[in-house]
């Protein structure tokens, strides 16, 4: 009994210290271990017992003067062998650097997870703009060219589990309605892409395509992101490009369509 108690706290404290790592974010780079107990509703003295644990094996650091921790260089590591492993990075970077060459504008690769699309490959335009879209990023689904282009590819249950969950607000474009947002999946699914225009951030504009693996199923999205004053979402050329981009890699996955 007494060692399923041992079990059951350490592995209670592998995961409140992961918990601590996924805290930190581009938005809140650093914060102290009051701020980290409250947000996690943890102790402040096991907070600072697993930060402590954590630096000492380089996932951390603290800054002397200001008492804050940030993450270290551990994790750079780990990102790296993660990033440089993944089949989707290896068969996707070429295309996408052919694509920000046409457009001159930032492209990426997203893949659903939850209710987020997370950003797994990415290379900037010569000119790029604040647009919360780095590696590692998570986005709403239903506000992004990326992840509503994911979704409207998903079983129905998906979709509709998708929208139980409720659809946040973000600027006046965002999409809320149920009703809306079910025409707009059934829209994205006949056309074969999806456009976002300042559903996320006021100012910016995507385009997405959807990717598919070796067995026909859409897992990943291709996207273009840019200022409106400088990308016109609408240009067939624009939109064909990209297209054109999601088509290769899936055709690298090993999609074949009879």
């Amino acid at each position: 009994m007494k060692t399923n108690t041992n079990q059951d706290y350490l592995l209670s404290s592998v995961k409140n210290a992961l918990r601590i790592l996924r805290s930190f974010s581009i938005d809140e780079p650093e914060k102290k271990v009051t701020e980290l107990a409250l947000s996690l509703g943890l102790g402040k003295s096991t907070v600072s017992r697993l930060l402590a644990t954590l630096a000492s094996e380089g996932f951390v650091i603290k800054d002397p003067e200001t008492q804050k921790y940030r993450l270290g260089l551990s994790i750079l590591n780990l990102n790296t062998v993660a990033t440089s492993n993944l089949e989707i990075n290896r068969e996707s970077f070429p295309t996408l650097q052919r694509l920000v060459n046409e457009i001159m504008e930032t492209a990426h690769i997203a893949v659903l997870e939850g209710t987020d699309v997370v950003y797994l490959n990415k290379v900037e335009c010569k000119h790029p703009v604040q647009i919360l879209s780095h590696i590692g990023r998570r986005n709403p689904v239903h506000c992004t060219s990326s992840g509503k282009v994911i979704l409207a590819n998903q079983e129905e249950e998906v979709i509709e589990q998708f929208i139980e969950n409720g659809l946040q607000k973000y600027t006046i474009n965002t999409i809320t309605d149920p009703h809306d947002f079910r025409a707009t999946l059934k829209t994205i699914r006949e056309q074969g892409y999806a456009i976002s225009i300042e559903e996320i951030r006021e100012g910016v504009a995507s385009i997405a395509a959807p990717i598919r693996d070796y067995t026909g199923k859409v897992v990943y999205a291709i996207s273009v992101i840019g200022p409106i004053h400088r990308m016109n979402p609408y240009n067939p050329s624009i939109i064909n490009k990209v297209k054109s981009a999601a088509k290769e890699i899936s055709d690298k996955l090993g999609y074949w369509k009879n």
